[in-house]
């Protein structure tokens, strides 16, 4: 048995084949896990509870059909679906994690965060983080319509995909002592994330300690998923 961890699915009508892998490692791998830990941007966007497109609500479907088979399953809000809320866990089964937080495995403590507060070199995304996590702005998107709600969602996607493309690589990746200050307030050895799509296994040092980050990758061509068990994490990719 482990804990099996993942991010960056990007769930969407536009893209079947993610959402049919999703369900079928839900059915798979996922049903004999301890839990299952989505560390943000399980969905491209997400303008409310009120409102899953037809990929979106095949995905709850599973992740009910996941939890009412006894394992629980954890969801971190990501950058694109910041909205989830108390009806998605009533459809879902699943339950909503603080960002960030402790998680204890098998005696060790690592720190999980979706990833993005790190990324403090991006100055431009950092100042629209704090604007749309405000409850004001929250509740005031979500007193207009659907449909313009999507089209304000499609708007600003395309905007952050002109923003990334126009950026330098470095600067949406983490910032190093965002990295170090985030290990040091937790006081764990180990952090964990996603949000930029690099799967990789980094060795570094906080304060003359050894420290492990560990990035899990996105769904777009194919799975990745962190495995973690009483012998320790591994990461590995879910050929499509």
């Amino acid at each position: 048995m482990a804990a099996l961890f993942i991010s960056d699915l990007h769930i969407d009508a536009s893209r079947p084949a993610i959402t049919e892998q999703f369900l079928g490692f839900l059915a798979t791998e996922a049903k004999n896990a301890d839990a299952l830990y989505i560390l943000g941007d399980l969905f491209e966007s997400w303008v409310g509870d009120d409102a899953p497109d037809s990929a979106q609500t095949a995905a709850i479907a599973g992740l009910h059909s996941l939890t009412s088979h006894g394992v629980p399953c954890f969801v971190m809000h990501g950058n694109r679906d910041f909205l989830l809320a108390d009806q998605f866990c009533r459809m879902s089964g699943a339950t909503l994690l603080p960002d960030p937080l402790i998680v204890t495995l098998y005696g060790e403590p690592l720190l999980v965060m979706h990833g993005d507060a790190l990324c403090t070199d991006d100055h431009a995304y950092q100042r629209l983080r704090a604007t749309v996590r405000q409850a004001d702005w929250q509740r005031q998107f979500l007193a207009l319509s659907i449909a313009s709600r999507r089209a304000l969602a499609s708007a600003v996607r395309e905007g952050s995909q002109a923003h990334t493309a126009a950026v330098e690589y470095a600067i949406t990746d983490v910032n190093a002592d965002s990295v170090a200050s985030a290990l040091r307030g937790a006081g764990t050895a180990t952090l964990l994330h996603g949000h930029t799509h690099r799967p990789a296994i980094h060795a570094l040092h906080v304060d003359g300690r050894p420290c492990t980050r560990i990035v899990l990758g996105d769904w777009y061509d194919q799975g990745s998923l962190l495995r973690w068990d009483q012998n320790g994490p591994e990461l590995k990719s879910l050929p499509r």
